[in-house]
């Protein structure tokens, strides 16, 4: 479980730097990037490892980036 932990910090990290050169991006879309990022993380910690939860927690976290701003 803590190879898990290291491994989903280290890919938040990953995404946040990735995001430094979006600056063409609007705030909604950034909005966006970073809460499936942050659901894809999240579902894969809660699911064990899943795919399906991970792609499932990147598609709610994605949604709810996208709605946070309107």
């Amino acid at each position: 479980m803590k190879t898990m932990q290291k491994f989903a910090l280290s890919a938040v990290a990953v995404a946040m730097l990735g995001l430094g050169g979006c600056s063409g991006m609007s705030a909604q879309d950034k909005n966006t990037a970073i809460g499936a990022g942050v659901g894809a993380v999240g579902g894969n910690i809660l699911t064990g490892g899943s795919a399906a939860g991970t792609i499932g927690g990147a598609a709610v976290g994605g949604v709810i980036g996208h709605e946070i701003n309107k």
